[in-house]
């Protein structure tokens, strides 16, 4: 029987180092954190409607984890940008997104939050990822509810497969901002 070769030069793991129960615990508080979102929404146009539309009983936000919507960004971790953004309204969409809590996701609702839509102008932010980071955008004008729930579950899949960050683990060098 030979010795099981576990890395370069049959350096062999430390105990901690990728084990089992770390893994395992990374994949429950993924599960855990994918299906308690508690989103704000920061409605601003017209998408606010298909907006309210998907989070009613027909298309039901519940059934994925997101029932929850809360009106101050101290207790959400999702932010839903949904429509126009002007520069006027940037730096208030910063503080929102600088007052929410750790980890926090956001969201592109509609053309408008994407792209800035069809107001090419001076007034209009052309997509909120110029101020904010964007993890799931969802393009149309305004977008079928089928198309916010497919984005909320591709957030979902992103949520639980990133590395979790746990409070008691030792930090590295770089950390998310």
């Amino acid at each position: 029987m030979g010795v099981k070769d576990s890395g370069p030069a049959g350096r062999r793991s430390k105990p901690g180092e990728g084990g089992f129960l770390t893994t395992r615990f990374n994949h429950i508080l993924g599960w855990a954190r994918k299906f308690s979102l508690f989103h704000y929404p920061y409605v601003t146009a017209c998408c606010g409607m298909e907006y309210m539309s998907t989070a009613c009983a027909h298309f039901d936000l519940d059934r994925f984890g997101m029932g929850w919507t809360r009106f101050s960004p101290r207790q959400s971790d999702m932010l839903l940008v949904v429509g126009t953004i002007t520069h006027k309204l940037a730096p208030v969409l910063k503080t929102v997104y600088d007052q929410m809590t750790e980890p926090k996701w956001v969201v592109a609702f509609g053309a408008c939050a994407v792209s800035g839509g069809i107001y090419d102008n001076y007034a209009v932010l052309q997509g909120i990822d110029a101020i904010i980071p964007v993890d799931v955008y969802i393009p149309g004008c305004p977008p079928r509810p089928e198309t916010v729930l497919d984005a909320l579950l591709k957030l979902q899949e992103k949520i639980q497969k990133q590395e979790q960050d746990w409070r008691w683990k030792k930090k590295t060098g770089s950390s998310r901002s």
